[in-house]
């Protein structure tokens, strides 16, 4: 499943305000119920219950919380990068700018950790990094996501 797929350039929110994990994982929730006909106090309950299993700051100012949601029938992702990165309590302690979000499908078995899987990997190039960090538009930040993730597509 290739990152195109799962992201919708509707879902992608490219200059997010936030103070707070809990108001990027709500701001999350938000998207998603607008997007996918998601509850976003279900959205939010799933992604702060994963959450509390330990931060999904993987380090570089990039977060990737994921979570299993009752009523969704296949893969979604949000994209949102901060305007001020916040503290996500990452693996090397810097602030988080950089969010994908993954929601799967409630019955997801493996597809769900081979999306996270080509997520994080995606997420890990330094170059592609930056030209999010620098792209201004939902359309931008897609065609780099959706473009890196074909070239790493196995």
């Amino acid at each position: 499943m290739l990152i195109g797929e799962i992201l919708d350039r509707a879902a992608i929110a490219p200059r997010a305000s936030a103070s707070s994990k809990r108001q990027v994982l709500a701001a999350i929730s938000e998207i998603a119920s607008r997007n996918f006909g998601l509850e976003s106090a279900r959205v939010l309950e799933a992604l702060t219950e994963r959450e509390s299993h330990g931060s999904t700051g993987v380090g570089h100012g990039v977060a990737v919380p994921h979570a299993r949601v009752e009523g969704l029938q296949r893969m979604c992702g949000v994209f949102m990068r901060l305007e001020q990165p916040v503290d996500f309590a990452a693996i090397d302690d810097q602030p988080v700018d950089l969010i994908f979000a993954l929601l799967a499908p409630a019955n997801a078995g493996s597809e769900h950790l081979r999306a996270l899987a080509r997520v994080s990997r995606v997420l890990r190039q330094g170059d592609l990094r930056e030209q999010l960090r620098q792209a201004r538009t939902a359309d931008a930040i897609h065609v780099l996501l959706a473009q890196e993730a074909r070239s790493t597509a196995a």
